[in-house]
């Protein structure tokens, strides 16, 4: 979709988004692509450290006179309507009570309770809600989504964030009847190989890994040359705690479900996608169709990198069709029975202007959904934990002390198992053995709002 197809019909209408964790590397990004686009302009924005924000402002060519930090109703009020931005830490001004007009909030603090609090508010005040937060959404996503619909508004994931990112491709194949088999994305950073030193690198840890250099290609069998892999840099992590809350945002937007808990994370090269996530019955890793799944980019140096991208895997029905656009250099399995469709990127804010102007200029999401319950974000406790355990978020992929992540099936989850960022701030009631699953009945001090929507959202699908 380009701006020309966006604007159409919509006159001069401009559009103006608040934008909450304003400060962050997000916002920045989509901060300053808004200066490239003069229909598209920033009304409010909040974040705790408004000196912080005023100097990202100006360093973006924000002009001073532009600029009013605000930390009340009344001088909101007075700046808004001398055209100013707001600039504030009171998230009560997002409401209407605030005095600020704005078509769409932005939602990326990244903090489950207060971006669920920040989300709710405008849409109660009639704004529209763009979620970057997965946080948010993979606990209250369903139950913001509704209220949406009640109140005639449009509750969206953000373009530029591969939840989004994939969902929109996922609407893509399936307006065109692909038969896709699975969907996912690549963890957000590649794991880069170089023969010379025999060692491989990912987030700025190396380790040793000679064998991986016999291991570049596929051999005639596909899992046991992706349990090889992973056994030659077993020295770096796997499975970030911000891929599994993407991937339960993703499969409530799209019915994908997780193949098993822990997701698959094959290393695997780009060209080797479609091998990959074949069935297990034509040597691939799939237990069944329609899954979700992360794998992590094996590259060598100077190769293109995944860049955090987003893939389909489809059946192919007509060889003859698949065999001509395999020579054109798309991604076929071996037995040319799936291929694979990808978009090696992710935007961030760059991208998230699309998502803005679509859904206040023409009410669409991101993606043509219908959320519903599919996937739980839950946590499995990686170690014994005493009673009285505060289960603290933190760190760059908002990883929750003491828990691992776990990807259930809604279908097939406890009733009672605890949505991860629901628990995260809670304390344990009980001691926690090693692999035992959260509950809700684990867990005090849970935020009661937070609570009700998980409630909430989990009792019915949402209709748009």
């Amino acid at each position: 979709m380009n701006l020309h197809h966006l604007f159409a019909g919509t006159g001069d209408r401009p559009v103006s988004y608040a934008l909450t964790g304003a400060a962050g590397g997000f916002a920045r990004t989509l901060l300053a692509q808004t200066r490239l686009l003069p229909r598209l302009r920033p009304a409010l924005l909040c974040d705790r450290d408004t000196g912080r924000l005023h100097a990202l402002c100006r360093e973006l060519g924000y002009p001073e006179a532009d600029l009013a930090t605000c930390a009340d109703p009344a001088s909101a009020a007075e700046a808004a309507r001398a055209g100013r931005i707001v600039l504030t830490a009171e998230p009560a001004l997002l409401g209407t009570a605030g005095g600020v007009a704005y078509d769409i909030l932005v939602e990326a603090t990244g903090h489950p309770r207060d971006g669920h609090a920040m989300a709710r508010a405008a849409l109660l005040a009639g704004r529209h809600v763009a979620m970057v937060s997965k946080e948010v959404d993979s606990v209250a996503g369903l139950s913001l989504a509704r209220l949406a619909t009640e109140r005639g508004l449009v509750y969206t994931a953000a373009e530029g964030d591969q939840p989004a990112n994939l969902i929109g491709l996922v609407t893509w194949a399936q307006t065109l009847g692909l038969d896709l088999v699975a969907i996912g994305k690549s963890t957000e950073y590649d794991l880069v190989y170089d023969p010379a030193t025999g060692t491989a690198t990912q987030f700025g840890t190396t380790v040793p890994a000679p064998e991986l250099g016999g291991l570049l290609t596929l051999g005639e069998d596909v899992r046991a040359t992706l349990r090889a892999r992973a056994h030659a840099v077993a020295g770096l992590p796997s499975g970030a705690t911000a891929d599994y809350c993407e991937m339960a945002v993703v499969a409530d937007n799209t019915g994908f479900a997780p193949d098993t808990e822990r997701l698959h994370y094959p290393l695997a090269r780009i060209a080797e996608l479609a091998d990959v996530y074949a069935l297990r019955e034509h040597g691939g890793v799939l237990g069944a169709p329609g899954a979700v799944d992360v794998f992590t980019a094996l590259r060598l140096p100077g190769e293109a990198s995944f860049a955090g991208g987003v893939f389909a895997v489809a059946r192919t029905h007509d060889p003859e069709t698949w065999r001509t656009l395999a020579g054109k250099g798309h991604v076929l399995s071996r037995d040319g029975r799936y291929a694979a469709i990808y978009l090696p990127y992710h935007l961030m804010g760059v991208e998230t202007p699309l998502t803005l102007l679509s859904a206040v200029l023409h009410h669409r999401p991101s993606g043509a959904v219908a959320p519903r319950p599919v996937a739980v974000l839950a946590g499995r406790a990686d170690r014994d934990l005493p009673a009285g355990s505060e289960l603290t978020m933190g760190g760059h992929h908002h990883d929750v002390a003491g828990v691992r992540a776990v990807l259930l099936r809604a279908a097939e989850a406890p009733a009672d198992a605890a949505p991860l960022y629901l628990a995260a701030g809670a304390r344990l009631r009980r001691p926690l053995a090693a692999g035992e699953l959260l509950t809700l009945g684990d867990l005090q001090g849970l935020d009661p709002e937070l609570s009700a929507a998980w409630q909430a959202g989990r009792s019915t699908a949402v209709t748009r």
